[in-house]
């Protein structure tokens, strides 16, 4: 998804200050622990016993990246029957239940008071274990995923975002959308659904994630209760995606703005070059005209960009998988006559970080990464989502001392050369939406991901 794409991107926040006091108040009484079953199932919390609310749920190593050309969409399409009927349950005491897709995972989760957890893991349990398949169940599952997908038609934004997966991973299945496509939703049955789950939702492919008012050791034992009917699966296993170069044009001159992202290949998630990358991020920076302190960014591009007015808005963005990654810019911009402008600086800014980037800048953004990472740990259901999610890529969690130590031993010189492996001569994947006849000529732009060093 785009939006998730984008969220890491550094966002300018008046009230930085004030909303940094409460993450780092509360660390010393935040406690993170794992275990894993005997059937495989992987239990992992953070307790935070005074915050009162808790999130309890279910992350399964089972996205869209684990379908085959012939069931393409089963997986979010599985998210949405299983989750038919069940939200009410969690309404009625008071909890909200959600759930999503990803490339490389499905993810169900409860947001309720500490004393209703376990409840909400009996009705996890329920929901994942015992989930029907009847024919009017599926045919609403079906239109549900038909609406997701005419709303991420709508969203531009998105649209850039898939057709970028699509271009830089041609032939695997991380370049295919999410939410599949109407054909090969259409063909899927109750046969496909309950095959894939069958394949994929075995208790070595789940983790069961609990944060906030939780105690870890009481959530293992319901765990053991209430999982005890999970089996073990084979672990999924495929190859790495490749990396194309190429581009893809959607020109439509009717619509007021132009779209468009430019990546190369990035690093896996939570390795240290994606930390790497995500100071590096935070260099290029993020920029939108509507912003109170648009003109006094720290980012060299956002005063540039400022001053020759040649976009609305950009920002960087970093997106690592278990074995890949995308890095770039995404830029929105109704001045179409300098979009190949905005591309010059964007490329010379790129260069720079491989050549002459300084250690105040790093320094700066290496502040603002930690601050950015710490500060999305506001909630429950973020901390819920980052442990998911880190547990499944890697086997465990880094807490906000990991993150710190992580991002700090950071310098200058290893910006400047993960800047020359990841972008210095790379291939780079491109996709422009909406008036895009000024956008640079592809073989140009390719050629100037390398300058002159000297």
């Amino acid at each position: 998804m785009a939006s998730r794409l984008l969220s890491n991107t550094l966002q300018t926040n008046i009230g930085l200050t004030k909303q940094f006091v409460r993450p780092l108040a509360t660390a010393a009484s935040q406690t993170s622990r794992i275990t894993q079953l005997a059937n495989g199932l992987t239990v992992a919390t953070e307790e935070n016993p005074s915050s009162g609310a808790a999130t309890v749920g279910v992350w399964i190593d089972a996205g869209s990246r684990a379908e085959s050309n012939k069931n393409h969409g089963v997986a979010a399409f599985l998210e949405h029957v299983a989750l038919k009927g069940q939200a009410s349950k969690f309404e009625k005491m008071g909890g909200i239940l959600t759930s999503e897709t990803g490339r490389e995972h499905t993810a169900f989760a409860a947001k309720t008071l500490g004393a209703n957890v376990s409840q909400s893991v009996e009705l996890l349990a329920d929901l994942i274990q015992n989930t029907k398949l009847d024919s009017s169940v599926i045919d609403s599952g079906r239109q549900a995923l038909y609406e997701q997908q005419i709303a991420a038609d709508a969203d531009y934004e998105q649209v850039v975002f898939d057709h970028l997966h699509a271009t830089a991973f041609q032939g695997y299945s991380l370049g295919r959308p999410v939410q599949g496509t109407k054909e090969s939703v259409a063909q899927l049955t109750a046969e496909d659904l309950a095959a894939f789950q069958a394949e994929n939702y075995g208790a070595n492919r789940m983790v069961l994630v609990g944060s906030g008012d939780i105690d870890h050791d009481s959530l293992v034992r319901l765990a053991e209760e209430k999982f005890n009917g999970l089996k073990t699966v084979s672990e999924f296993t495929t190859e790495k995606a490749g990396f194309t170069g190429s581009e893809i044009r959607i020109r439509d001159d009717v619509l007021p703005t132009a779209r468009i992202a430019l990546a190369v290949e990035g690093a896996p998630y939570l390795t240290p070059d994606y930390f790497n990358l995500l100071v590096m991020q935070g260099i290029i920076g993020a920029w939108d005209k509507n912003l109170g302190g648009a003109a006094n960014l720290s980012s060299k591009l956002s005063t540039i960009v400022n001053n020759a007015h040649t976009a609305d808005s950009f920002a960087a963005f970093t997106k690592g998988y278990k074995d890949t990654g995308l890095w770039g810019m995404y830029v929105a911009t109704s001045n179409k006559t300098q979009i190949d402008d905005f591309v010059h600086f964007l490329q010379c800014e790129w260069a720079r970080l491989s050549t002459s980037v300084t250690s105040s800048e790093v320094e700066r953004v290496k502040q603002q990464v930690k601050s950015s990472l710490l500060l999305s740990r506001d909630s429950s259901d973020a901390v819920a989502s980052d442990i998911g999610s880190q547990v499944l890529a890697t086997g465990k969690y880094m807490s906000a001392e990991d993150i710190n130590t992580a991002i700090s031993k950071i310098t200058a010189d290893d910006i400047r050369k993960t800047a020359y492996k990841y972008l210095w001569d790379q291939e780079v994947a491109v996709v422009g939406h909406g008036p895009v006849e000024g956008l640079t000529d592809y073989l140009r732009l390719r050629g100037n991901m390398a300058f002159n060093r000297f």
